[in-house]
């Protein structure tokens, strides 16, 4: 059976985000994940995911300069001293949260910076960061991230993810699989399932379109919820969806679809 993350960047947004913690294990969640977790101080999420006896799965590294269209600066020439950076300050996070996993977002490839070029960087910061971050017993996540929402994204499908792995060679390096984006970019889930298993260490899910609850949309999850039992897959999966508003018991009513795995 699936085990799954709440996802605090995106659920429960109905209380403010250290409370979301104690929250998330109300409604019966014994993990969680963000995105970005820097505008609070790590012993202060720390201690609220420890009263809650939650674990931290994992969290983005920083993005880079969000407001001017970054999302991700490991793929970007000339920024390495700056990547090196971030991943200083999401170990230290890390540390604190005790959480297993950093995800390192690749980036949108820079005007006048060819895709080569853009992957050749990033690659060789990968192979610093899963060092890096091995020594500290924390595993580095990569995500193919759709287009759609993220023009430009220099990694989108689930067969770059995996040359991706290949060039880097490290084996504190693994795939971040989000239903979601895989959906929009390239469908076939199952076989992409099949054939990215041995290299995913955390999958996220969500409805297609919009990010809604997985039990709205084009997706048949209770198919795929099987398709990873019979795999093997063993990590967390992080509900990265919306709820339906900001209310009072908006995200209790988003998770219908999973009363069976005894979450609501």
């Amino acid at each position: 059976m699936p085990r799954f993350a709440a996802n605090l960047s995106y659920m429960l947004q109905e209380v403010p985000m250290p409370d979301r913690f104690a929250a998330a294990r109300e409604l019966g969640f014994e993990a969680v994940e963000c995105q970005l977790p820097y505008d609070h101080p790590a012993d202060e999420l720390a201690a609220a995911c420890q009263d809650a006896k939650l674990q931290f799965v994992m969290f983005n590294a920083p993005p880079g300069d969000m407001e001017a269209g970054e999302y991700g600066i490991s793929g970007l020439p000339g920024r390495e001293g700056e990547f090196q950076d971030s991943i200083g300050q999401a170990l230290e996070y890390s540390q604190a949260l005790e959480s297993r996993f950093i995800h390192v977002l690749a980036g949108i490839m820079p005007d006048g910076e060819s895709r080569e070029r853009c992957h050749e960087v990033y690659v060789e910061n990968l192979k610093w960061a899963a060092k890096t971050c091995g020594e500290a017993n924390v595993g580095v996540l990569i995500e193919p991230i759709n287009t759609f929402e993220r023009p430009g994204y220099l990694m989108s499908l689930t067969a770059e993810a995996r040359d991706t792995l290949a060039g880097v060679g490290h084996p504190n390096l693994g795939i971040q699989f989000d239903f979601h984006n895989a959906q929009l970019m390239e469908g076939c889930l199952t076989r992409a399932l099949e054939d990215t298993i041995g290299s995913i260490n955390h999958m996220q899910i969500a409805g297609v379109p919009g990010r809604t609850p997985p039990d709205e949309g084009e997706m048949n999850y209770p198919y795929l919820f099987g398709a990873i039992d019979r795999l093997g897959y063993e990590g967390w999966v992080g509900c990265e969806y919306r709820p339906h508003g900001e209310h009072d018991g908006a995200t209790k009513d988003s998770l219908g679809w999973a009363a069976e795995f005894g979450l609501g």
